[in-house]
């Protein structure tokens, strides 16, 4: 039995902590992808936490925590009898990517501004998503609603008039009280804040929809 500890590279002897981990430890043995989720989402959760509280010592232990859930992921789609891939593969496919995503960097492409770097990403992005017949799709359906409707919003200047024209607050604070706001609103009336942004936000990806399939 290898002793992870003993590899001179440390992210290989995580990988290698965690197939021993999935297959020797009787709890590990047993998980599915689904299970892992809710185990995901936490951990990211408490990296944001990290990072917004400014605790660099908090930061390292998460992004390690969010790490292993990578790893775990990876461990437990190496086993499966049809489709299996290991950490290697998600290793290469991610490299892969990201070569073809900055051209400036490992090509002759010229990116001298951010706007020009995301001009090559978006290029590079769209080749890659060629099946893709909205520019919603892609969009994770699970995402906390607020979060969704900023990437949907983004998506759909795209394709429609601004469809959540309102006074704007002058900052992020502001914008962060006239938040806490509508939903001390809600509060006060019953209403589900989640549900109406999500409701709302069906509404707009049906706009969207139907904007693209008009000829």
């Amino acid at each position: 039995m290898t002793d992870p500890l003993q590899l001179p590279d440390p992210l290989r002897a995580a990988a290698e902590t965690m197939r021993q981990v999935r297959e020797r430890c009787v709890w590990s043995q047993q998980i599915t992808h689904r299970d892992l989720v809710p185990y995901l989402i936490e951990e990211s959760h408490e990296l944001i936490d990290a990072v917004e509280s400014g605790d660099r010592a908090e930061m390292r232990e998460e992004l390690g925590d969010l790490l292993w859930q990578v790893l775990f992921h990876a461990a437990v789609a190496a086993q499966d009898p049809e489709e299996p891939f290991d950490i290697d593969d998600v290793a290469r496919g991610l490299t892969e990517k990201m070569v073809r995503r900055h051209p400036h960097v490992f090509a002759d492409a010229v990116a001298t501004t951010p706007e020009e770097v995301l001009v090559h990403w978006n290029a590079a992005k769209a080749l890659e998503k060629k099946e893709r017949r909205s520019v919603l799709d892609g969009v994770p359906s699970g995402m906390p609603a607020l979060a969704r409707a900023q990437k949907v919003l983004g998506r759909a200047a795209k394709v429609v008039d601004d469809p959540a024209a309102a006074s704007e607050p002058a900052s992020e604070a502001e914008l962060g009280d006239a938040l806490l706001a509508l939903v001390a609103q809600a509060r006060e009336n019953g209403w589900d804040a989640e549900r109406a942004l999500r409701e709302r936000l069906r509404l707009l990806e049906d706009q969207v929809r139907a904007a693209e399939s008009r000829p």
